[in-house]
């Protein structure tokens, strides 16, 4: 079947599923259990003296629940939230219309605010600070810049790229905390509990087997969690065991360490074409016939965190695993991940 002929509706009801899955409050948040309860006193002690809490930054990789606590914060409080993204917010004006906009005590959502525009962040430090924005009326000489009060709100931002956010801007939050990935285990507590909610009859080592190939990513668990479904519905009895998991995700590209079709592109294009490297990002990026920020946001951070990519000042390297991940016999001298390893 072509895109074109995909239901309308798809899109909508993956979506649906997505949102549906998701923890309302902080108690049925799986993981995080640090920044869980440094927040559940953050968001306590506010409610206790009935003032809004300090602004809140959230940063971390895709996936891992930066928007659903962002909405649990909200729903804690008993407030409304008012959502936006900061490729949005281009001009000063657009940020200053959300912030007249917002009822006592609201809290503001900003995803990816490492992009906002310069005017709009330096509009929103009076806002954070002091609750205040200077909206400017006319240009040149006779403009004029008129104090508007904001309603005290409470910002939460998320970042993806938290070394991109201007220290000025950092120092505004009264909270920063950063998501870490998930393990197996609380994988696996997360897919029965997702699998509850949809209705997936799942065994414990089909939960196991998914688990292990989610990239310690909360999102990516999900979806594979419904694919499998579709597949067991399909093709088998209903049920989520593991040999339908196994079989499921063979049908989707998915191997037994989490990689898609493109992450096993990326090495072995590294492997096969370039013998293990090292060779230059963009170089592997046209090897691969994708653009050099999709090969290195997307494909690389897990690769490297797999142990299977090494980034050196020359260039990205196949490690030993690596090589051996693809049933290749690595070359004497191949670079051992724990080497290169790094944080990503």
């Amino acid at each position: 079947m072509t895109d074109d002929l995909v239901s309308p509706h798809a899109e909508d009801e993956e979506l649906d599923a997505e949102v549906s899955v998701r923890p309302r409050r902080l108690a049925e948040f799986i993981a995080q259990h640090r920044v869980r309860d440094q927040l559940e006193l953050l968001l306590k002690g506010a409610m206790g003296r009935e003032a809004p809490p300090d602004h809140i930054l959230l940063s971390g990789p895709p996936g891992l629940g930066k928007t659903t606590l962002a909405n649990i914060v909200a729903a804690e409080l008993g407030t409304g939230i008012r959502t936006t993204s900061g490729p949005v917010i281009e001009r000063s004006g657009d940020l200053a219309a959300i912030l007249t906009s917002l009822a006592p005590g609201d809290v503001l959502f900003i995803d990816e605010i490492h992009r906002i525009a310069k005017p709009a962040e330096e509009l929103l430090y009076s806002a954070m600070e002091d609750f205040r924005v200077d909206v400017v009326v006319g240009k040149g000489p006779g403009a004029t810049a008129i104090p508007l009060d904001v309603e005290p709100f409470t910002l939460v931002g998320a970042t993806t790229r938290a070394g991109l956010l201007s220290a000025p801007m950092r120092d505004r939050f009264g909270f920063v905390a950063h998501l870490d990935f998930y393990s197996p285990a609380d994988l696996d507590v997360l897919l029965h509990r997702s699998a509850r909610i949809l209705g997936v009859p799942i065994t414990p080592e089909g939960a196991a087997e998914i688990a292990g190939r989610s990239r310690g990513t909360p999102r990516i668990a999900n979806r594979l969690l419904r694919r499998v479904r579709d597949y067991a519905e399909v093709r088998a009895d209903g049920v989520v065991t593991q040999e339908t998991a196994k079989e499921a995700l063979r049908v989707y590209d998915v191997d037994a360490l989490g990689l898609d079709r493109l992450d096993r592109a990326v090495l072995r294009a590294l492997i096969e074409t370039f013998r293990g490297g090292p060779v230059g990002l963009s170089t592997l990026a046209v090897a691969v016939g994708e653009q050099s920020d999709t090969v290195e946001e997307v494909c690389e951070p897990f690769l490297v965190r797999a142990g299977l990519l090494a980034r050196t000042p020359r260039g990205r390297v196949a490690t030993e695993s690596g090589w051996l991940h693809l049933g290749k016999t690595p070359p004497s001298g191949a670079v051992q991940a724990d080497l290169f390893a790094r944080d990503v």
